[in-house]
């Protein structure tokens, strides 16, 4: 991988492409992992690394897991990648459940939640753009699920991190049909 490439142009000349990031290659045996008692995730590429173009991370989903309640990014895209299992989604006011090899983008300022599928086990890549130094959020989240650090601390951080929690009576209904 070269970091500076040049492509032709539909005139025959020449641009040079730069980045401001080195290629990343996170292997699997080498990357962090911070968990909680229902998921694992494993940190792939977050903004200081990227330019703070994009910020990715693994979550693997113990069977019915609930992921993440209501919230939504102001300035970031969510993506969802289903790897393996199923994932239950709320989109805006829809609930969807993404099967492996289902791919999701929520734009921002769109409500959204996600929890395995009742059930089932999900393993998902999400990908933020742009990267909004996420692996700290992931950190403390760990840290709280685990009794480690209080939850006043998530609610404090929604600004840093873009992440805004609000209301969904169509997530609360999905999640008290699981019993």
């Amino acid at each position: 991988m070269k970091k500076n490439e040049t492509t032709p142009t539909t005139q025959a000349t020449q641009t040079t492409q730069t980045t401001d990031f080195a290629p990343i290659l996170t292997r699997a045996a080498a990357a962090e992992t911070t968990r909680d008692p229902s998921s694992v995730m494993t940190l792939l590429a977050d903004s200081d690394h990227t330019g703070g173009r994009l910020t990715s991370y693994r979550s693997t989903f113990a069977e019915g897991a609930v992921g993440a309640p209501a919230h939504l990014h102001t300035e970031a895209s969510e993506a969802f990648f289903v790897i393996d299992g199923a994932l239950q989604v709320l989109v805006g006011e829809e609930i969807v459940v993404l099967e492996a090899g289902d791919f999701l983008v929520v734009p921002p300022h769109t409500p959204h939640a996600f929890a395995a599928a009742p059930g089932r086990t999900a393993d998902v890549l999400f990908v933020f753009t742009p990267g909004a130094g996420r692996f700290d959020y992931l950190r403390l989240l760990g840290r709280v699920m685990r009794g480690e650090a209080d939850p006043q601390q998530i609610k404090d951080s929604s600004e840093r991190f873009d992440n805004h929690y609000v209301d969904s009576p169509a997530w609360r209904e999905a999640l008290a049909a699981r019993g």
